[in-house]
């Protein structure tokens, strides 16, 4: 990098940041004075579902900081003003790439091919087994890169480190408290690692012929993390029925007409929407989530119901509201509002939380049954396949019937077998008679 002793003095902005807008500055991460390189982040800004540290498109020294902790920022809001050289060589990656939620990233040390790195000259010794108490919030960890990077090296996983920072984030200082405070427990010895996984192995499968690498669109970032974390730590189970929606098929194409004229399509799932309302008053405990410490259910006393939407970006779950107060043609109207919505990518933050219970709808694809994963802080989800025309015993001989396969996941810890027999069970028989879903 070239320098001249002339000056310039440069405001900083914040770049493109992608869908966020109005985002809390959680961090300023430079003081007036630092002297910087192109790429160094500025300040970290927080979500609903993600970490985003915004970087200098340039070197320079800092003459001043425009924002402070608590600031809400959008694309183009002023971040600090840097002295530069007129002549300075930088990088301008920084200024043209979106900057991308940070992503929690793997707890422990990731494994790596011997052949592709330089081996240090003194190998570092592996982290001490110590016992780590699980974070008592049950929220997710909020932590810069650096300090994550910095829990890695000593073997910590960063999520079960509570943070005495602003929010809740986690500082250094945190997880030294935290290490030493494992050490003092006499007498347990546990991983730091969830269940004692090991790593997936660093593999260059170039070796085995020509490749292609693109990279995980926004939604699976932020959503992959929320989807393992669902899996481990709910004990899922799987109820499975069908439902004989002959009746409700007849009723929907003598009506499909009407909705056309109006501009929407009248689905199947218009009519699960509202069969689910009805089984959710009925059986309440599906309406209800844990509280953080998972002594206490609570118990909605509104019916939101999250629908699965397949975008060119990912899964998005938005939430229909008030499914028990409208009409099976109002939600079906609605389902068509999100559904565009989140195509075009303008779904809220708001437009995804709040929901009861999800429906994940792979109908109109095909198969028989599968296994959906429970979108916490629910206690359950419903999937939905393609329906078949199946013979059907009427007690004298076979009627050709049209089945709808249905699979209910449940938290075990909420939800016992039972209950949730008898919950597909009704939520079957209001599919199978119009009268019971019109009432």
């Amino acid at each position: 990098m070239s320098h001249n002793n002339e000056q310039t003095s440069k405001q900083i902005n914040v770049p493109d940041i992608g869908d966020f807008n109005e985002v809390e500055v959680i961090e300023v991460l430079v003081k007036v004075g630092d002297e910087i390189q192109a790429e160094d982040a500025i300040i970290s800004l927080e979500s609903e579902k993600a970490t985003i540290e915004v970087p200098c498109p340039e070197a320079g020294t800092i003459e001043a900081i425009l924002v402070k902790e608590g600031d809400v920022v959008s694309e183009g809001s002023a971040m600090i003003t840097l002295k530069t050289s007129a002549n300075t060589t930088t990088s301008s990656k920084a200024a043209e790439k979106k900057v991308e939620p940070e992503q929690t990233e793997p707890e422990q040390p990731k494994s790596v091919e011997p052949a592709k790195i330089e081996k240090p000259s003194m190998p570092k010794p592996p982290p001490i087994p110590v016992e780590i108490p699980k974070q008592a919030s049950g929220k997710l960890a909020h932590a810069s890169p650096s300090v994550r990077k910095f829990a890695r090296e000593l073997g910590v996983e960063i999520s079960t480190v509570t943070g005495t920072g602003r929010k809740g984030r986690i500082t250094r200082e945190d997880v030294k408290q935290h290490v030493k405070t494992a050490m003092q427990t006499s007498g347990q010895t546990v991983v730091t690692s969830n269940f004692d996984v090991p790593p997936f192995p660093a593999i260059d499968f170039t070796e085995f012929g020509e490749v292609d690498s693109q990279p995980l669109s926004r939604i699976q970032k932020i959503s992959g993390k929320y989807l393992h974390r669902n899996w481990v730590r709910i004990p899922h189970v799987t109820q499975y029925d069908e439902a004989d929606i002959t009746e409700l098929e007849a009723f929907r194409n003598e009506n499909k007409a009407d909705a056309k004229a109006q501009g929407f399509s009248l689905t199947p799932l218009a009519f699960i929407v509202k069969a689910m309302a009805k089984a959710l008053k009925k059986f309440p405990k599906f309406n209800s989530s844990l509280d953080v410490d998972g002594e206490n259910l609570i118990y909605k006393k509104y019916f939101h119901i999250g629908i699965a939407v397949d975008t060119p970006n990912g899964l998005v779950v938005p939430v229909i509201r008030d499914c028990d107060k409208k009409e099976v043609f109002e939600i079906a109207k609605e389902m068509r509002d999100i559904s565009i919505k989140a195509r075009e990518g303008k779904l809220a933050p708001s437009d995804m939380q709040g929901g009861s219970i999800s429906i994940s709808s792979l109908g109109g694809i095909g198969g028989t049954a599968f296994t959906p994963i429970i979108n916490s802080p629910e206690v359950a989800i419903l999937g939905v396949s393609r329906s078949n025309i199946k013979p059907v015993w009427n007690g004298a001989d076979f009627d050709p019937k049209l089945m709808l396969p249905l699979s209910l996941s449940y938290d075990h810890r909420v939800i016992d077998g039972a209950d949730a027999a008898r919950f597909i069970v009704y939520l079957s028989s209001i599919l199978s008679d119009m009268k019971k879903m019109l009432l």
